[in-house]
């Protein structure tokens, strides 16, 4: 890649998933060899945080949208996740992952979401997620510049 700020995925989650299950995801995902944009890392301090996911949104291929109960709550409550969930839901390129929930209760929230194919930790681990997640990242190649 020749543009540091391009990223293969950005990884939607909410907030309270930050420090646990997003970040499980993130550091399997960057262990598979995908460049992930993830606000723990990417957001720099003292910076508008809305502006820093707008960036990271733009210069990422595909996002990933872990959908947790966290991020259920979040889209109903039109935080900061449903937000970057609109963004992504605007491309084809969006791949949610159900962890600690079902696909039947994201239809609930979001069925344009829940529409899309997507992965469950329920039949695979987080790590085994992160694996075929990168490998569909792999056979998109590289960006167009």
């Amino acid at each position: 890649m020749s543009h540091p700020e391009l990223r293969d995925l950005f990884l939607c989650h909410a907030w309270d998933d930050r420090e646990s299950s997003a970040a499980e995801l993130f550091t399997s995902l960057e262990s598979s060899g995908t460049s992930v944009w993830f606000s723990e890392k990417d957001v720099p301090l003292g910076t508008l945080l809305i502006r820093e996911i707008d960036k990271g949104l733009r210069n990422s291929r595909i996002g990933i949208v872990l959908v947790t109960p966290a991020l259920l709550k979040s889209i109903e409550q039109e935080g900061i996740a449903e937000k970057e969930l609109s963004a992504r839901l605007a491309t084809d390129r969006v791949i949610p992952v159900a962890h600690g929930t079902t696909f039947e209760a994201l239809r609930e929230v979001s069925p344009l979401l829940a529409s899309r194919s997507g992965l469950s930790t329920a039949d695979s681990s987080l790590a085994e997620v992160a694996t075929k997640v990168a490998a569909a990242a792999a056979a998109l190649g590289d960006f167009d510049t």
